[in-house]
Order: C-alpha cells, then sequence, then structure tokens
C-alpha cells in the first residue's frame, strides 16, 4: 500500500462513520466544488464563480466542451475516490464521472452530490438548470440562464416553408420524435424527416429517392467521432446529402449533455432568417 493511500483511506473510514451518524445535507452555498466530468463542467463554470472551484474535470478544456475557455486556468482531477476526496470537496458535481456508484459512495464519505441528469425536452433543460443552480446555492443565476433562453426562442421567427431537415453523424446513426435532437430540430422551424421514434440508423432507402431540404451534421469536423468501415455514412446514397441538401454543421459542445447552449444549434438550425 502506497504511503498516500494510508491518509485517503483514514479520511473515508471516518467520513463514512461521520456519514452514518448524521443526515447528509448539501451546503447551501458551497465553496470547494469539484466537478467529474465535462457535462457537470459546464454547469459549474457557467453558475458559480471560479473561487468556489476546487476541480473540473479532464475534458473541461476539450473542444467538445462549451465552457472551455472558460475553464482555462482551473485545476483539473481524475474522477477517481482518492483524487477527490484528497481535495476535501463540500461539494460533487457529476452525471456521468466516477462511474455509476460514484454518488453513493461519495454521499457514504460525507460529501453530497449533485447529479446533472438527462432531458429529453427543451422546457425540461431549464427546469434541470434551475435545479442545479439552486444546489449550487445560485438560483438567481439559473433563472437568468432561463430567461435567455426563453428570449431566444421568442425570437425565433418559425419558418412557414415546410423545410425538412435530416439529423447525421458520421457513424450514420440518426434520430426521431422522443429526443432532444428532435426537439431542436422543431424549435428551429423544421420538420423531422425522420418519423420513428428514437435513434436509428440513417434511412438509406428512403434517401434514394427522398431528400432532406437541410442536413444537420453533427461531429462531422470532431476528432473524436470516426466512422468504420460498415457505418451507413459510406454508402454513396448518405454522403450525396452533403453536397446536395444545405448542410449545417452542429458542433458537438453544442448538443452534447443537454444544456441551455444547444440554443446555438436551434438557431443555427433556423438560419439567419429564422432569427
Amino acid at each position: 500500500m502506497s504511503r498516500l493511500m494510508i491518509p485517503i483511506l483514514a479520511l473515508l473510514l471516518s467520513a463514512c462513520g461521520q456519514a452514518g451518524k448524521n443526515v447528509l445535507t448539501k451546503p447551501e452555498r458551497p465553496a470547494r466544488i469539484v466537478s467529474l466530468d465535462y457535462c457537470a463542467d459546464q454547469y459549474v463554470l457557467k453558475l458559480v464563480d471560479r473561487e468556489r472551484i476546487l476541480a473540473l474535470s479532464p475534458d473541461a478544456g476539450r473542444e467538445f466542451s462549451y465552457m472551455r475557455n472558460t475553464a482555462d486556468g482551473i485545476a483539473t482531477v481524475r474522477p477517481n475516490a482518492e483524487n477527490v476526496l484528497i481535495l476535501k470537496p463540500d461539494l460533487v458535481v457529476r452525471s456521468y464521472g466516477g462511474g455509476p456508484n460514484a454518488a453513493a459512495f461519495f454521499e457514504k464519505a460525507g460529501v453530497p452530490v449533485v447529479e446533472v441528469g438527462w432531458t429529453p425536452d427543451i422546457p425540461s433543460v431549464m427546469k434541470n438548470t434551475q435545479r442545479i443552480a439552486n444546489e449550487l446555492g445560485e438560483p438567481e443565476r439559473g433563472a437568468v440562464v432561463n430567461t435567455e433562453m426563453q428570449h431566444r426562442l421568442a425570437r425565433l421567427r418559425k419558418r412557414e416553408t415546410g423545410q425538412t431537415a435530416l439529423y447525421m453523424t458520421p457513424a450514420g446513426v440518426t434520430t426521431g420524435p422522443g429526443s432532444l435532437i428532435h426537439e431542436m430540430i422543431v424549435a428551429g422551424g423544421l420538420t423531422n424527416m425522420e418519423t420513428e421514434h428514437g435513434w436509428r440508423s440513417i434511412p438509406l432507402e428512403t434517401l434514394a429517392y427522398e431528400k432532406p431540404d437541410v442536413v444537420a451534421a453533427a461531429f462531422f469536423g470532431s476528432r473524436t467521432n470516426h466512422p468504420d468501415a460498415w457505418s451507413p455514412m459510406k454508402h454513396p446514397v448518405a454522403k450525396a446529402q452533403l453536397t446536395q441538401s444545405e448542410v449545417v454543421s452542429l458542433e458537438g459542445a453544442w448538443t452534447s449533455c443537454s444544456g441551455w447552449f444547444l440554443m446555438d444549434a436551434v438557431e443555427a438550425l433556423a438560419g439567419k432568417d429564422g432569427q
């Protein structure tokens, strides 16, 4: 056992003992916040002051992190127990960081956890933002973010041309009703060409005789999403959509993590005439 692990284990045993005696409560205004993944990073960076952030995830400054510029200069930590607990946080924020048992583990160790969660539509994005802001001790900032979202939605002028859109990824995946991507397409004033619920392969048979007016192209400029040799996007019919339809490139940072920043994607889909 390393010398580093001895004080960490002692801290764990002590914290777990205390957690068993007392009901764990979140601080009203946490001052030592640790974020475990880049989805959690976005909310922490948007809603709290830098001096209250102990550490962000290692991905906070990556190209798919919307708040990457704000993350500059803030310490990062890997989402494992020993690295996090030695910082003595008073709050951990996560969506997936640390694995499925992370929340239960940290709470047993006496550290309260805010779970970011996932949302299926735009109203629930705003509700989720306010909930997280409340738990971070910044309800007013959450309200400001939501008010701005509402104003941006109100400024969008729905297209009346009946244009269709198809979401496409390099892996050849699309989505229909029941997903947040679908809600974004509709909010941008377009009709989703994919009518089947959930996520599925792009409809090559349909695309052979029917083309979308707009391709919502996701991740095509990213280094993190590479199609394999069997991807439907390798098919000539799929490739043709990227040259024969209007292409709106959606940055991964806009559409990941179900956050307020999806409005950038909605406005891109609406186009200049839709704003």
